[in-house]
């Protein structure tokens, strides 16, 4: 058998940010099955950042040949937090993502920001943890539109209110841990103007990472409203990293 049939293909993982869920990506998902890519999205937790890196870490190493992971929003922390030490993940994409650097708080970084207002419009909700009670937060179903998701119709915003994923304070209290982007070819999506996570914080980081920018006018949300484009860069990434992944020795 020759080395082009033996060796697995790229797959392509996406993993959704705070406020959502995997359904967020299914314009993207539906591209990128059109032409022929490999692709799957895994489920993040929303419960921190050291909970959530460690099961997608988990999801990505389980899969059989190269990984580019691609996250939107919270999820970018958490996809540069898993990959770090995995031999299989060969590149990263953040879609409207933060990239933070090792020890960085995304509360502390976002409370810098002078296009984000997310913090004006969560809401504090509790949930119950192994010690008794923790805090989580949503957004609010009437400032969810303005905030999160502006290019989308006020009724696709509004089931959007009624399905949200609480996250845990600790996505935005708990420290990062060293990122994968030091390491990894890495592109992003810059959605402009994002309320949400900040165009100003995602530009940031992503001129910090080295990454390839690509710079679009809508909201936070700009792989529902713009999945063409998201779907467009993760392709283009995709052909630049797709590489065999030597097997694990032992």
């Amino acid at each position: 058998m020759s080395e082009a049939t033996s060796n697995p293909p790229l797959t392509i993982v996406l993993v959704h940010g705070a406020f959502a869920d995997s359904s967020s990506w299914d314009g993207v998902i539906e591209r990128l099955q059109t032409a022929g890519i490999r692709v799957t999205a895994a489920p993040n937790p929303l419960r921190g950042i050291s909970y959530d890196a460690a099961y997608v870490a988990s999801f990505m190493k389980q899969i059989d040949g190269p990984v580019l992971a691609v996250g939107h929003s919270y999820g970018g922390a958490v996809i540069s937090n898993a990959a770090t030490g995995l031999d299989n993940v060969v590149g990263l994409v953040f879609v409207a993502a933060f990239a933070p650097d090792d020890g960085e708080r995304l509360g502390e970084v976002t409370a810098g920001s002078r296009d984000s207002v997310l913090g004006t419009a969560q809401v504090a909700l509790q949930y119950p943890a192994s010690d008794g009670t923790a805090t989580e937060f949503a957004i609010d179903p009437a400032k969810l539109h303005d905030v999160f998701a502006a290019d989308l119709s006020a009724q696709q915003a509004a089931v959007m209110a009624a399905t949200q994923r609480p996250v845990s304070e600790l996505a935005f209290t708990e420290p990062s841990g060293p990122p994968a982007w030091k390491s990894l070819p890495s592109w992003t999506v810059l959605a402009s103007p994002d309320k949400a996570a900040g165009t100003d914080v995602v530009r940031s980081m992503a001129e910090r990472a080295g990454a390839t920018i690509t710079e679009v006018e809508g909201s936070h949300v700009i792989m529902i409203s713009r999945p063409d484009v998201v779907a467009d860069v993760i392709t283009t990434a995709a052909a630049a990293v797709d590489r065999p992944v030597a097997a694990p020795a032992g």
